[in-house]
């Protein structure tokens, strides 16, 4: 097997579930420590996290886990994509249920790469549409994606962590129609 090229996204491997928890940890804690609680984000434990993405990946079904590589060849972001999970969502729906940067990387393009490689990843799939959910109050995020062509659609759920109830709004995007890809 061939390394995996610098500032690139690849399928992860189970080799990786310990850098994904890590990243994921990481990204949450720098971007949600002005929105959760620090207890509930001291309490996010990486060996769980990491034993979770084991476990997904030695069983896939139609999800996906791919992971960003930075200059130095570790592993700097991880997204999921998959079927969208929502109750209104038609079978041509995709998911992109985690996307996520290490913030030490923050500003390098990884977002970037995972948003397209997962869209990339969901066309291949045969969805024609994507969604994913954000915490209302995480506008770097929604400025983000809103910037690659998502937009809110209305709907929005409440999740209760620890003590805090988080209001997230889900975004979309058509990423192909019949006759294939959407142009960017």
């Amino acid at each position: 097997m061939s390394p995996t090229p610098p500032d690139s996204v690849r399928l992860a491997r189970t080799s990786d579930v310990d850098d994904v928890a890590r990243v994921q940890v990481g990204a949450w804690r720098g971007a949600y420590a002005d929105i959760l609680p620090a207890e509930v984000l001291d309490d996010l434990d990486a060996d769980a996290i990491a034993w979770e993405w084991g476990r997904a990946l030695l069983q896939p079904g139609p999800h996906r886990l791919l992971v960003a590589v930075g200059s130095t060849g570790t592993v700097v972001g991880a997204a999921a994509v998959g079927p969208s999970a929502d109750p209104d969502a038609g079978s041509g729906c995709g998911e992109i249920s985690l996307l996520v940067v290490d913030p030490a990387h923050w500003r390098e393009g990884h977002g970037s790469r995972l948003l397209q490689a997962s869209v990339d990843h969901l066309v291949a799939g045969g969805y024609q549409e994507a969604t994913t959910w954000v915490p209302l109050a995480d506008e770097p995020r929604r400025e983000f994606l809103q910037s690659a062509g998502w937009g809110p659609d209305t709907a929005y759920r409440d999740r209760e962590i620890g003590q805090t109830l988080l209001r997230e709004v889900r975004l979309v995007t058509v990423i192909a129609d019949d006759d294939g890809p959407e142009e960017a």
